[in-house]
């Protein structure tokens, strides 16, 4: 648990167990909390580093808005923090953003590149949808910033199943949803506007896993079957019956895929 400096803010990351780096980037609405429950499996062969981007769980607030470059620099700052020369990068949405776009600048310090439920673009479809969320935060209104982002985010199935742990999942936001949090939403929402690689991302050439879920409402599936044909070596996964927080819907679907992919060789081929 520490604190370091990038351009006078202050940036928040921890480091887990030992082994090969992990670094795991939040969806846009996440923090390095959202990944406590995960770190008793991932840290048994990995040294998992995780991260609040600015505007996120301990890290510094912003006061003006900025786009997503900004993020991958801040990543940049803790791998050179930790003096790490090769890393297998995670990330999830917006953190999935993040590592394309690091992935295109830093590919060097890649060793492998695991993206679930990332577009390679912000389109006018995902981008109005952003700005329904923007409306509802500079609304001050939790129950409407609730309504317009959360359900959205997981299956129909699994909301419907779940709607007691849904609802305590509600009282808990309600909580988190103060002023602050839903000031920093709306620029963390708009530095994903304009966001685009699609023109780039064919020159990633570090062995790429893509995982998409069969009821993402958010980033569909055709998002990521986008990316799996640009990127030259990668490998496509889809998870079904699972929304856009595939992680939460499908947990040990999510470990088997995360912790199966990073545990085999670049190497290995059959033919």
């Amino acid at each position: 648990m520490a604190f370091l400096k990038y351009n006078n803010k202050n940036i928040y990351y921890e480091v887990h167990g030992e082994g090969t780096p992990l670094v795991i980037l939040n969806g846009i609405m996440m923090s390095h909390g959202s990944w406590q429950v995960f770190l008793p499996e991932l840290c048994k062969e990995n040294k998992v580093i995780l991260l609040d981007f600015l505007d996120q769980g301990k890290s510094d607030k912003m006061e003006e808005s900025y786009k997503q470059d900004i993020q991958v620099e801040v990543l940049k700052a803790v791998i050179d923090e930790l003096k790490l020369d090769k890393i297998n990068l995670f990330g999830i949405s917006y953190g999935g953003e993040v590592a394309l776009q690091f992935a295109l600048k830093y590919e060097s310090y890649l060793n492998k590149l695991i993206l679930f439920n990332t577009t390679s673009c912000t389109n006018p479809w995902l981008q109005d949808i952003g700005r329904g969320w923007i409306n509802a935060a500079e609304d001050r209104n939790k129950e409407a910033f609730y309504n317009v982002t959360i359900p959205i985010i997981y299956s129909p199935g699994f909301y419907t199943k779940n709607i007691d742990w849904m609802n305590r999942r509600k009282d808990l936001l309600y909580k988190v949803f103060n002023e602050e949090f839903l000031t920093a939403m709306i620029r963390l929402i708009g530095s994903a506007e304009g966001y685009d690689v699609r023109n780039d991302i064919h020159n990633i050439k570090v062995n790429t896993l893509i995982v998409s879920s069969e009821y993402d409402f958010v980033t569909p599936v055709n998002e990521q079957e986008y990316i799996k044909e640009k990127i030259e070596n990668s490998t496509y996964i889809l998870i079904k019956d699972s929304g856009h927080a595939s992680m939460y819907e499908r947990p040990i679907e999510f470990l088997t895929i995360l912790k199966g992919y990073l545990s085999i060789e670049n190497y290995m081929k059959i033919v």
